[in-house]
């Protein structure tokens, strides 16, 4: 095992809001991100959020990719749902679709998909649920998810480019999948700056348990994800985007 083999990039969950509620600062994390993941409505977000989100993406040059996830408001996502795999296309392209109407307004292309929550983990562990979300995805748009899981096998077989995730405030099992909190936990700094730095530099990560799991993220591009909905979420990103910097300064990425 050794260093991943392309530049990291920061990807970060924003617009995860509904009204008047906020779930995150994202005018403070827009700064230190490359990529954001736009909630779509169904977890979280909506129209006025989901249209004003993208117009700050698009000041600060982030690109911009949509955040699918399970019918599920007052859950986050983040509780276990049973949908028929016509349906789970059709949230897909719903959500999707609704968030390219927003870019088309404004000029900018779909960067990518990534699946939230629970729907992520639900597709890791299940390649008819990843490959009826795989099928909602718009032609040419590569999807972000976790490399040697049914995601990454689902993609390839319905033809959907892929990009390998991994994770600054997510911990992992000794099956390489993630733990899914339904309320994020706090992270020490150090902490984070370690877990980061291990998966970028060894393709391996230290599960729950203290065992060491290898990551096999191939050949395949590379983002890191954070979390808004993190306590110390500022920090957390902070320190996450120092640790990519160094390592893409050291393999001579700018």
């Amino acid at each position: 095992m050794g260093p991943i083999k392309h530049k990291a990039l920061l990807n970060v969950d924003l617009g995860e809001g509904f009204g008047n509620l906020k779930c995150g600062p994202d005018e403070e994390l827009l700064p230190h991100i490359d990529i954001a993941n736009v909630a779509c409505g169904f977890h979280s977000g909506d129209p006025l959020i989901m249209m004003n989100t993208v117009r700050m993406c698009k000041e600060h040059n982030v690109k911009i990719g949509a955040h699918p996830g399970l019918p599920d408001l007052q859950g986050f996502g983040r509780r276990e749902m049973k949908l028929q795999p016509e349906e789970l296309t059709a949230i897909t392209v719903y959500q999707v679709g609704s968030l390219k109407g927003f870019l088309d307004r404004e000029g900018l292309p779909m960067n990518h998909v990534k699946p939230h929550g629970t729907l992520y983990g639900m597709m890791c562990r299940d390649f008819d649920v990843a490959t009826a979300v795989m099928k909602g995805i718009p032609k040419g748009v590569p999807v972000f998810g976790l490399a040697g899981t049914n995601m990454e096998k689902a993609a390839k077989e319905v033809g959907v480019e892929f990009w390998a995730e991994m994770y600054g405030d997510v911990k992992y099992n000794t099956d390489g999948m993630l733990v899914i909190d339904r309320i994020k936990k706090p992270w020490k700094l150090e902490d984070v700056e370690r877990h980061v730095e291990q998966q970028l530099t060894t393709e391996s990560v230290t599960a729950v348990d203290g065992s060491n799991v290898h990551l096999p993220v191939k050949d395949y591009p590379i983002s890191i994800c954070c979390h808004s909905d993190s306590p110390g979420c500022v920090g957390i990103v902070k320190t996450t985007r120092a640790v990519c910097d160094k390592f893409n300064k050291e393999h001579g990425w700018s």
